[in-house]
């Protein structure tokens, strides 16, 4: 039960009550209709809130129950700002007698971690450099004159054709990182001009939906590789993944339906990494269906003079094998961090533990950097999703070193042996 008490100001006049609740008490508020969450000690209920978040309701329900503070403090860039927001959902704060993490978290893993943000912070490391994505944004848009250049002087053959299709899947790839630094508000320093180039960048260049990337994007962050709350492994109609899943889904009558009995599933297993690029392809048109058409690329690629027959399904049919080209890079370099990790329900870790045991890096190299859209450094990109993608080696040997000091695993691996991982 919540305990309350009373303070005196220096005019001698009783200030408002303050309500002191348990870990015990809070955690059984993490229901649909009914979610409390913790901040810097502080008791919020967020129930009639969550349907406003500007996140998304299920990501902060996902944190329902618990201690939202590292979850708060990695997806706000002005947490002061939020403050406004959370003072009328003020509840109470955690009783005196209780710790400031709840299931027995390694509390100083967590203050070490909370100092070593801070020490980033001071570093500077949470501001961007305007060069660095300038420069980035127009090798993009390069390539897109690149391609409309090419048509125009040398027609469109079909070897022109298919230089044209790795161009613009090359630009489609890269604004896809592009459109990721922006979601992540790790561009600018007000939300809404990070917001307004998100929506420009995924909705114009890469004719996909900001609105339903955030609604995804956000949950898989909040909570990586944890079923029923990250998006991106819930696909039980697809097929199972990690250790548990398949077992636990074998006892169900879906079982009949996703699972071959052995030797059978081996060519399941080997084409799952084809299998989620396909999916991809299809996702990203259907997702934008309704707040953003999907986009045509270039259909002007195609002039009168074309050595191609022109048609209106020609131009789909290049569009969609550039989906396809660019599906595969997508997927591949997304899911060589995620999953050959740990996928399980979910076990209330600290951010650092439950972020470093759902994702692992790629060697560091200028091809790597560009490839990936420097998801290379995956483990420092969860561990602070605002900060600017080019200063993630520089807090990279901090992370590292607190890794170290607590035995927590820091993977770090190839680029080829990562991709020979997701088939593994």
């Amino acid at each position: 039960m919540g305990k309350g008490g009373e303070q005196g100001g220096d005019s001698g006049e009783p200030a408002a009550q303050i309500r002191f609740y348990t870990w015990e008490e809070i955690q059984k508020h993490n229901l649909r209709t009914d979610k409390w969450l913790v901040i810097e000690r502080k008791v919020y209920n967020v129930t009639k809130w969550a349907n406003r978040h500007p996140g998304g309701q299920r990501v902060i329900s996902h944190c329902a129950g618990e201690d939202a503070t590292d979850a708060f403090q990695a997806f706000h860039i002005n947490p002061t700002l939020v403050q406004k927001f959370l003072k009328p959902l003020l509840i109470g704060e955690l009783a005196p007698g209780e710790p400031s993490q709840d299931r027995d978290k390694n509390s100083q893993l967590v203050e070490d971690f909370r100092t070593l943000r801070k020490t980033a912070e001071d570093m500077n490391l949470f501001q961007a450099s305007p060069l660095f994505f300038s420069l980035y944004l127009g090798h993009i848009i390069a390539m897109e004159v690149l391609a409309w250049l090419m048509v125009s002087y040398f027609g469109t053959g079909w070897i022109t054709t298919l230089i044209l299709a790795c161009i613009l899947t090359t630009s489609q790839a890269q604004a896809g990182w592009l459109q990721h630094d922006f979601g992540h508000l790790s561009v600018f320093k007000k939300s809404s001009w990070n917001h307004i180039l998100h929506k420009f960048v995924i909705g114009h260049l890469k004719g996909a939906s900001a609105n339903w990337w955030n609604h995804r994007h956000f949950q898989h962050h909040a909570k990586p590789n944890i079923f029923k709350k990250d998006p991106d492994v819930n696909m039980l109609h697809i097929f199972v993944l990690g250790d548990t899943q398949p077992v636990e889904v074998r006892k169900t009558p879906l079982a009949l339906f996703l699972h071959l009995p052995p030797p059978h599933d081996g060519p399941a297993r080997i084409l799952l990494p084809f299998l989620i690029p396909c999916s991809h392809t299809l996702l990203i048109p259907l997702g934008a269906c309704g707040i953003t058409p999907p986009r045509v690329p270039h259909p002007t690629l195609f002039p009168a003079d074309s050595d191609i027959p022109i048609s209106s399904r020609n131009c789909h049919h290049f569009s969609w094998f550039c989906r396809f080209l660019e599906s595969h890079w997508f997927v591949w370099v997304t899911q060589m961090n995620h999953i050959p990790m740990e996928i399980d329900s979910e076990k209330h870790r600290d951010w650092l533990s439950s972020q470093m045991a759902a994702t692992c890096n790629i060697e560091q190299s200028f091809f790597n950097d560009w490839f990936t859209g420097h998801l290379n450094f995956q483990i420092e990109h969860h561990l602070f999703p605002t900060m600017p993608r080019h200063n993630f080696w520089k807090v990279k040997p901090l992370v590292k070193s607190l890794c170290a000091k607590y035995g927590v695993q820091y993977e770090e691996k190839p680029l080829g042996k990562a991709f020979v991982d997701i088939v593994g």
